[in-house]
């Protein structure tokens, strides 16, 4: 029953921009029929990067699922240990040298060469439980071990 399978589809529209949605996803030992909705996100890049600044960097929608995660994971782990949380805010920001997204340099890393999270929370709770908390994140745990990523093509 643990065993999840998430989908989305991404659309190109012009430039860098893209639109991509998400509303079927296995889980449970079923298809999921219970989404209404199709959930949409876009993303651009401004317009120094040769963008149309219609929408969020993927870099910073890749900085939006881990603050997301990272805050989710906490507090619903929080909650079933029984810890107080009364408030969450998390600040994110990754570092990147597009000489390497550029292919100006294939020493330098394409992606980010780090990413910073800082959170404000009030709670009792210690420091070290909450990371610890936090830690029990998906998206943490893809940024911070390698993740098998195959690309394949059809025409």
């Amino acid at each position: 029953m643990a065993k999840f399978e998430f989908r989305t589809k991404t659309n190109w529209l012009t430039g860098g921009h893209c639109v991509s949605s998400a509303k079927s996803f296995y889980g449970v030992c079923q298809e999921d029929t219970t989404r209404q909705e199709t959930f949409t996100m876009e993303a651009d890049h401004p317009n120094v990067l040769l963008g149309e600044d219609k929408a969020a960097t993927p870099a910073e929608i890749v900085l939006h699922a881990l603050g997301s995660c990272l805050t989710g994971a906490m507090v619903y782990h929080a909650a079933a240990n029984g810890i107080d949380i009364q408030g969450a805010e998390a600040s994110l920001k990754g570092g990147a040298d597009l000489h390497g997204f550029l292919g100006l340099d294939p020493e330098v890393r394409k992606g980010f060469d780090g990413i910073t999270v800082k959170f404000k929370v009030k709670s009792d709770a210690s420091e070290e439980q909450l990371r610890n908390l936090a830690q029990f994140s998906p998206v943490f745990d893809m940024l911070s071990n390698p993740t098998p990523v195959k690309i394949e093509f059809e025409k």
